[in-house]
């Protein structure tokens, strides 16, 4: 995330009668103008670095800079930056939220499901994908409130991040005969794994190379099936609306 001392932080609701938005003319900017502010905010912020993306917001007069995974706000001509959520106060929708969603957006059916632990609850029937560390303490409360859960299959990527000890465990949980039961023994009950001593492959290396190329910085990190993410820990309700946000997603994708 990109921050700046001399940047406002604000909240911003859509449907405000904002002084600034008013002054600015609410027509679109053309490809010379989207071009020109480019090279402005360029030139007077090197420290953004590349600039993937300008569009109109819903705002007149306040335009989206994508960079790399993060979005600000500028006016017309790059005299402001907004690092901030503009919130839709009508429908109470996080705007930017749902623009960060799809720019971060991952194909969930492409992921290598072999290398991960798996685990079920009820019926399976919705998918949630996990980047996990054995050691992490976050880890192991998110694992024992999904157990509160329903009708959901879980992979885990095991992704050994938090020193020597956490790659230790994660080879150990994978070279058991039931890498499922020493993983949920471990995260749910403290049950350390029989050890390995190397005896077997792990994918250790291939699920670092995964959290990297999808940019998970910390753990837990949870992915879901219309490929939206939360890259934190989250209570029981808040995985299950995003569970059955995805599962509605999927629906309307194959009408």
């Amino acid at each position: 995330m990109f921050k700046f001392n001399t940047v406002a932080r604000v909240v911003l609701a859509a449907s405000m009668s904002l002084g600034l938005c008013q002054a600015v003319s609410a027509q679109a900017l053309s490809a010379t103008q989207f071009k020109v502010l480019r090279q402005t905010l360029t030139q007077r912020l090197p420290q953004l670095g590349n600039i993937d993306g300008l569009r109109p917001t819903p705002m007149a007069g306040i335009y989206e800079v994508q960079v790399g995974d993060h979005v600000l706000y500028t006016d017309a001509k790059g005299d402001f930056i907004i690092d901030g959520q503009i919130l839709d106060s009508r429908t109470r929708r996080n705007l930017t939220q749902e623009r960060l969603d799809d720019i971060n957006r991952i194909d969930f059916a492409s992921l290598p499901f072999k290398d991960a632990v798996v685990w079920k609850n009820g019926s399976g029937a919705r998918k949630l994908v996990i980047f996990s560390d054995p050691n992490c303490g976050y880890c192991k409360r998110l694992e024992k409130d999904l157990q509160k859960v329903k009708d959901v299959t879980v992979y885990t990527f095991l992704i050994p991040i938090l020193g020597d000890d956490s790659r230790v465990k994660s080879d150990n949980i994978w070279c058991v005969k039931d890498r499922t039961q020493a993983y949920r023994d471990w995260m749910l009950s403290g049950v350390a794994p029989a050890r390995s001593f190397g005896q077997c492959n792990t994918p250790a290396q291939r699920n670092l190379a995964l959290a990297q190329k999808y940019k998970v910085n910390g753990t837990p990190a949870m992915f879901f099936e219309d490929g939206t993410r939360l890259a934190a820990a989250a209570p029981p309700e808040a995985i299950e609306q995003r569970l059955a946000k995805a599962t509605a997603a999927g629906k309307a994708a194959s009408n």
